[in-house]
């Protein structure tokens, strides 16, 4: 082949390499780019933000408490304790230190000291609560929810004589100075409850 049939070529080639796209496929690139993005931003702004759900809680409180002895045996035996705690606020919000002691007069529970670390994750928008109490110093598995129609349900499984079961806190009245919690057991997968500890707190003001 002769240089001007190769200088010829080359000139097409690269003509072709040049040539703009067509209104079609350039419609089809913006169309597929739109798509990708759209459902992203939508979903973005659908998030509700709840780092700030319990800062309600943050201040000194006094504690009253009732608790199930006998949880998921069909007793219906209660002890009742009074007591003080603080919740301390960590990263502007998104984490709470919340301390408990309390006391009661008679039966086999009498003393509770415990604490509540409450830690919130931005990319899933959920909470995750670790309770700990000085008889064990363990650190229990976190429940993990989220507050939705001013009502904060959160979810976890333990055991309790040997079978598994389904654990759920639920928090209620947070915006006012009575907040109120309850902790429930299901043994039968979630389709029914039975309430085994339950704390009114009334806020302590200066």
């Amino acid at each position: 082949m002769n240089a001007s049939k190769r200088i010829w070529i080359y000139f097409l080639a690269g003509s072709l390499l040049l040539l703009p796209q067509s209104p079609a496929g350039l419609a089809q690139q913006n169309s597929a780019g739109s798509t990708a993005s759209t459902p992203a931003a939508h979903v973005a702004s659908d998030e509700r933000d709840g780092q700030h759900d319990f800062d309600p809680l943050i201040g000194k409180w006094k504690y009253h408490l009732k608790r199930r002895l006998n949880p998921l045996t069909g007793s219906n035996e209660w002890v009742e304790l009074n007591g003080t705690g603080e919740c301390f606020k960590i990263w502007d919000g998104r984490s709470q230190l919340d301390t408990i002691v309390v006391d009661g007069t008679s039966g086999p529970v009498t003393h509770i000291e415990g604490l509540t670390l409450r830690t919130y994750n931005p990319q899933s928008h959920q909470w995750r609560l670790y309770w700990a109490n000085s008889k064990t110093g363990i650190i229990d598995p976190p429940q993990v929810g989220e507050f939705k129609n001013s009502r904060g349900e959160f979810f976890a499984q333990d055991t309790i004589n040997g079978k598994t079961i389904l654990v759920r806190f639920a928090w209620t009245n947070m915006t006012t100075d009575t907040p109120h919690f309850e902790q429930s057991f299901s043994d039968d997968g979630g389709k029914t409850w039975e309430v085994n500890w339950i704390t009114d707190q009334t806020r302590i003001t200066q």
